[in-house]
């Protein structure tokens, strides 16, 4: 096991990402309400770049007491991350695919050691 330096907690704001190489493998970094997450950026799809998409609040629909469709929001709570090759979408705080949620992206331990961020890589 290897502790690899990602960056100082200043250089990616939240709600940002930062990507570093690691023995032919790259990793996603995320921060996002003061937690760092780190997953394998390779989709579970067709290997492209999952952690390099847009990060977006999950899409909600609205549905009315009378059960019919009222519209679309943003969650609250939930935020996904999206594979730009063909949009396979992640929870980021888990790294699930939001549809089938027994595939699941490969995660690292992402250490804080006061302004410095650490990933834990095999």
């Amino acid at each position: 096991m290897a502790e690899v330096f990602v960056a100082k907690v200043s250089e990616i704001p939240d709600g940002e990402r930062r990507i570093v190489k690691h023995d032919g493998h790259e990793i996603g970094v995320f921060h996002w309400q003061k937690q760092f997450y780190a997953y394998q950026n390779m989709c579970v799809h067709q290997g492209g770049p999952a952690c390099e998409g847009s990060i977006m609040h999950k899409v909600e629909d609205v549905i009315g007491e009378d059960r019919t469709w009222q519209g679309q929001r943003f969650s609250a709570t939930q935020v996904h991350f999206v594979c730009p090759w063909h949009g396979y979408e992640y929870d980021l705080r888990t790294g699930e695919c939001v549809p089938d949620r027994s595939l699941k992206l490969k995660t690292y331990p992402a250490i804080r050691r006061g302004e410095d961020i650490y990933v834990v890589a095999e």
